[in-house]
């Protein structure tokens, strides 16, 4: 997968991730992956385009 970044609003940090997983709710997408500085998890939103590609 690709690295993305992310945003922890818990801990107001950004952080890298190449493990996440691809969620659509309420028709739009999201990256969802887990803090490494917690339990919690971190959205993202992604655009139509970018959820297809990453899906495959």
């Amino acid at each position: 997968m690709d690295e993305l970044s992310f945003y922890d609003v818990k801990t107001k940090s950004k952080f890298n991730a190449t493990e996440y997983d691809v969620r659509e709710k309420s028709g739009r997408f999201f990256a969802v992956a887990k803090s490494p500085k917690g339990t919690h998890e971190c959205w993202r939103v992604l655009s139509k385009v970018q959820a297809e590609k990453m899906k495959k």
